[in-house]
């Protein structure tokens, strides 16, 4: 599976981690305060590192976000098909290193 082509990955498997796209910085944007009111932390830094993608009725994006101080956060993002579109922070994982997987 290409970065270009994500359309050849398998229903409901995910794909392996990538490095973060525009698209995915503007899911990331878009869902920020969100994030922060879930955790209760107002972030300076909100960069998308790096993600993963899970095609489902719609699409999962497992993000690594860069929130400063050598600190990240891992999301679970949903993003419905056209016919239901809109973003849904479905998880939220805090203290997370560089290092860890997503």
């Amino acid at each position: 599976m290409s970065k270009s082509d994500p359309g050849h990955m398998m229903m409901g498997g995910a794909s392996g981690a990538q490095d973060a796209t525009p698209e995915i910085q503007a899911i990331c944007d878009e869902v920020k305060a969100e994030v922060e009111k879930q955790a209760g932390v107002k972030y300076r830094t909100f960069q998308a590192v790096s993600y993963r993608s899970q095609v489902v009725a719609g699409t999962n994006y497992f993000i690594k976000v860069d929130v400063g101080g050598e600190k990240y956060v891992h999301l679970t993002v949903f993003k419905g098909l056209p016919h239901n579109p809109g973003l849904k922070v479905s998880a939220v994982q805090l203290n997370k290193g560089k290092e860890d997987p997503l």
